[in-house]
């Protein structure tokens, strides 16, 4: 089966890895400003680099913002990686006063001053994968303790109400991966992380 599946352009981030790791698995992709598009895709990716209130800026300005919400709200499938899962949240203490996408309940923080724990964290690191339904398809085939690739300062910290399938750690716990229905966020660089990574892209066009 043939799919059309979108990588979001807001004008920020290095969207052509993405690209070049879904064709290493055969797979095409349209990189897109276009509202229309992207609600015509059958699988949305959204990668994000940057800062949070100049993303939404952009979203804003291309009517992106309006599109992915009603994008996900189809629950079609839709895949958020690193700023891409932070912007889903309400609100994030990068840039006070800015309101996120609001998909989701929650707010992003910046990691916490920790003696020995270097701020943004970058490199490998492990996945505990949680017990969430929606999560198993996207993490099908990897074991727990699976490692993939972070960049980021700001994290997930709190999610009693958010639906939170992978964890990590970096002097706190934080979320690593999020997943409802179709929906599915990861705060790591999958195009980054090697077979294992791949291997989540792979479930994701699958699923």
């Amino acid at each position: 089966m043939v799919f059309l599946v979108c990588v979001i352009d807001y004008g920020a981030g290095n969207l052509q890895s993405v690209v070049k790791a879904l064709a290493f698995i055969g797979q095409k992709a349209q990189v897109t400003a276009d509202p229309a598009q992207v609600l015509a895709a059958d699988r949305l990716i959204f990668p994000g680099v940057g800062a949070f209130g100049d993303a939404m800026n952009q979203l804003k300005s291309r009517g992106l913002d309006t599109a992915i919400a009603e994008y996900i709200n189809a629950d079609k499938p839709f895949l958020g990686i690193c700023l891409g899962l932070q912007l889903l949240f309400q609100t994030s203490e990068e840039s006070p006063g800015i309101a996120g996408l609001g998909i989701l309940q929650g707010s992003i923080r910046r990691f916490p001053k920790i003696k020995g724990i270097k701020v943004p964290h970058i490199g490998w690191n492990s996945l505990e994968i949680t017990q969430n339904v929606a999560g198993a398809k996207l993490f099908a085939g990897l074991p727990n303790g699976a490692y993939m690739y972070f960049v980021h300062s700001y994290c997930l910290q709190s999610w009693d109400e958010v639906p939170v399938s992978a964890v990590c750690g970096y002097g706190v716990p934080f979320g690593a991966a999020v997943c409802r229905g179709n929906l599915h966020a990861v705060q790591f660089h999958p195009e980054k992380s090697g077979g294992a990574g791949i291997r989540l892209l792979q479930n994701f066009l699958e699923g």
